[in-house]
């Protein structure tokens, strides 16, 4: 078991979810509740790095913030640091890439909201604050923890944005898919299998959880509500 890459990927994985799910709580309900020109656009573009291949993406963002291009360039001066082949890049690309893993089950909770409950609220003089806080996050709990499980599996999985943007660095940016596929390279069959059992049972064992207390959080907030 390489350890150290184990608690880079759970570092990686814990600060992604801690930066992701706020703004997903935010642009979720943003989307659900607002009709406006050109959203069914906006969706399509939050849902691409669902269909396009890693690679793909960790192409771009290595081009685009690179030391080449203005913009890594101006990150570099307001940072003081390159964020390729650096923990910080890792970071920025993994929130880009796990946008939809985040922001779909939020959105489409915030949708199963009754209308009736928020009007109620705004009745009552509640703020659009208070509402958020007070009646829609208690309701909207399963869409919240699964989007939270699926961004940390997924990235505590990836490979292919981690491998371009990151490079192999240990200490920095060599995660625990990185380390798999460097024992496999080196014939380790065996530290190999090892850690990729680590992440088959990890992942197996949260969407197990996720999916019981989704039920359960589903169905005391459906008997709060009656």
């Amino acid at each position: 078991m390489d350890w150290q890459a184990l608690w880079l990927s759970v570092k990686l994985s814990s600060i992604t979810v801690l930066v992701l799910i706020p703004l997903a709580i935010l642009a979720g309900r943003a989307l659900a509740y607002r009709q406006f020109v050109g959203k069914s656009w906006v969706e399509a573009l939050i849902m691409v790095p669902l269909v396009l291949p890693p690679t793909v993406i960790g192409y771009y963002l290595l081009v685009g913030l690179g030391s080449q291009s203005w913009l890594g360039q101006w990150l570099e001066r307001l940072t003081g640091q390159q964020l390729v082949f650096h923990f910080s890049g890792l970071v920025l690309a993994s929130v880009l890439v796990n946008i939809p893993f985040a922001l779909q089950p939020i959105q489409r909770a915030f949708e199963a909201v009754p209308h009736d409950v928020r009007d109620a609220a705004a009745c009552c003089g509640m703020s659009k604050l208070k509402i958020l806080l007070k009646i829609e996050l208690p309701m909207i709990w399963p869409g919240v923890l699964t989007a939270l499980v699926l961004c940390f599996s997924h990235v505590l999985g990836e490979f292919g944005v981690v491998l371009m943007m990151g490079g192999n660095i240990a200490g920095e940016t060599k995660t625990i898919s990185i380390s798999i596929y460097d024992s496999v390279q080196a014939f380790d069959f065996g530290a190999a299998g090892t850690m990729s059992l680590v992440l088959l049972l990890f992942a197996i064992t949260a969407l197990a959880l996720t999916t019981s207390l989704s039920r359960r959080l589903g169905g005391q907030g459906g008997a709060n509500h009656r």
